[in-house]
């Protein structure tokens, strides 16, 4: 079964009843993209702020943690905008409730040395590996429109980020459109055609989210304001001094060990993306990215990977955290 299958699975069971916070703690779902909140969870600033453990699982995609998020196990979790809008489009009972990142050269299409693609018309024929219903796939096909490529001419295959290395070292696979740490390993032997920032400025902006259930923020509001808060915070002491941030080697080690990418990718990656602050949120978390997600939505949908659309996305981003902790 496919993971947008397994996605729609879960989907179509019925929504587990959701509960407070135990005393055993909350599992928080993440991702390896780099950010500067990497730094928060490994000082274990989230904790310290909540009051509450925190059982953090990494996922390799956003599909991946839709799917626990679907099944209950999973309360709060971290996926792109893409992954948002095809579960929303299902009918996930989720909210957006943080931005943890304006996607732009932390995820690129790269392609291989010596694999005669030079331009983008040259990917026709080629294998282009990308996770589905992700960010970079979003990206990938919003490209492929704007270049005028036939995606149905470019075998695009579903890979997971570990899968894609892999692929890469064998020779299995023409280019990529990936982020870290498999961004870094293929942009070693090969070269970048596009990236996140160029098709957003295309019409086709991406985004990096933290999503709850509704079920669990209603029981927890607190919980959520003070985990808002520390990723603000974090937020804010880079965009202070982005430089400093990214060249402080201890800030460099946190988030490599947690995202497995290397430190001078970490350090080269960092200024990729935009991180807005929380008052920036309060705004951005209304119809900007409501609007953001319907269009997203709508795109996958004439690309035939969602079946319907929502008839507003509005109930699934809400400010009310973001608010609550800029009082």
């Amino acid at each position: 079964m496919t993971r947008p299958a397994l996605v729609s699975l879960f989907v179509s069971l019925a929504f587990v009843a959701g509960t407070a916070v135990a005393d055993d703690g909350v599992t928080i779902a993440f991702q390896t993209g780099v950010d500067p909140s990497k730094v928060a969870q490994a000082d274990g600033d989230y904790e310290k702020a909540t009051g509450k453990k925190i059982n953090w699982r990494k996922f390799e995609s956003g599909a991946e943690v839709i799917a626990a998020v679907a099944s209950g196990d999973v309360p709060i979790g971290n996926i792109g905008s893409s992954p948002l809008a095809a579960a929303a489009s299902r009918g996930l009972p989720i909210q957006t409730f943080l931005v943890t990142g304006v996607i732009g050269e932390s995820e690129a299409l790269v392609v291989r040395n010596g694999s005669g693609i030079s331009k983008p018309a040259d990917l026709v024929g080629k294998k282009i590996a990308v996770p589905y219903v992700s960010t970079t796939h979003y990206s990938l096909l919003a490209a492929l429109k704007h270049w005028k490529v036939d995606a149905g001419k470019v075998t695009i295959l579903n890979l997971r980020p570990s899968e894609i290395a892999a692929a890469w070292q064998r020779g299995d696979i023409d280019g990529a459109y990936v982020w870290e740490p498999a961004l870094g390993k293929v942009r070693a032997s090969g070269k970048v055609l596009t990236s996140s920032a160029e098709v957003g400025k295309w019409g086709a902006p991406t985004y990096d989210l933290w999503i709850v259930r509704q079920d669990f923020a209603a029981r927890n509001p607190d919980f959520l304001k003070q985990f808002v808060s520390v990723t603000g915070k974090v937020f804010e002491r880079y965009n202070k001094d982005p430089k400093g941030f990214a060249s402080n080697a201890a800030n460099v080690a946190k988030i490599a060990r947690l995202t497995g990418s290397k430190p001078e990718e970490v350090t080269a990656l960092l200024p990729g993306n935009i991180y807005p602050s929380l008052a920036e949120q309060s705004k951005l978390l209304q119809q900007p990215l409501v609007k953001a997600v319907g269009d997203t939505a709508a795109f996958l949908k004439s690309q035939g990977k969602v079946d319907s659309l929502q008839p507003s996305y509005t109930p699934y981003v809400t400010n009310q955290f973001i608010n609550a902790a800029l009082r």
